[in-house]
Parts: C-alpha cells; sequence; structure tokens
C-alpha cells in the first residue's frame, strides 16, 4: 500500500506527541522516567497484531508465529510510524529527567 508523503508525516508527527504525552502524563503520575518506554513495545504490539493479548499466554506459539507474520509484513512507513511513537516516549523520560535535575519536584 503506497502512502502520500504529508500523510506520513502528519502520522509520524501524531504518534511521536501522542506517546511523548502519554508518556509524560504516566511520569508525572507515578514518577517512573522510563515507564513509558518499557511499555512502548506492548502497546506497539497490540498495534500490530490482530491476536488477543491473553492468547500470548494460552497459546503462544500461534500468537508468536502470528507476531513474527505481521511484523514481517511491515511496511517501511509502518515502521517510521512506530519508531516516532518510541522516539515520543523516549523524549518524554529524557525530558523529565532535565526538568527533575533543574528542580522541579513536581516532575
Amino acid at each position: 500500500m503506497h502512502m502520500a508523503l504529508p500523510v506520513l508525516i502528519i502520522s509520524m508527527l501524531l504518534f511521536f506527541v501522542l506517546f511523548f504525552g502519554i508518556g509524560f502524563i504516566l511520569n508525572m503520575l507515578l514518577r517512573m522516567t522510563w515507564l513509558m518506554a518499557i511499555v512502548y513495545p506492548i502497546v506497539a504490539i497490540l498495534i500490530i497484531d490482530n491476536v488477543r493479548f491473553l492468547e500470548y499466554f494460552t497459546n503462544s506459539s500461534h500468537a508468536f508465529h502470528e507476531l513474527g507474520k505481521k511484523i514481517t509484513a511491515l511496511l517501511a512507513p509502518d515502521i517510521m510510524i512506530l519508531l516516532s511513537g518510541f522516539i515520543g516516549a523516549i523524549v518524554a523520560g529524557v525530558v523529565m529527567k532535565i526538568l527533575r535535575k533543574k528542580g522541579y519536584r513536581m516532575f
């Protein structure tokens, strides 16, 4: 499937902002700096795969086989969009570290 360049850029920006915002809010509420960066791969798997999350525990071989097929079928734009979300989650952690070093206690 072909994706237009403006759609790709907007999608990447939206994923970056979305996961930066979620990561920032989780960091403020839970005071766990890298939580979203750790949770993001699970979120990405849920976005990519059509298998129910419970099946990873009840029917592991089938679920991981389907996940492998879905990951290898990803196109470059899909990978770029998912990576921009992961970068947003990491940047949220970096921003929190910087804010804490500068003395902002609420972060």
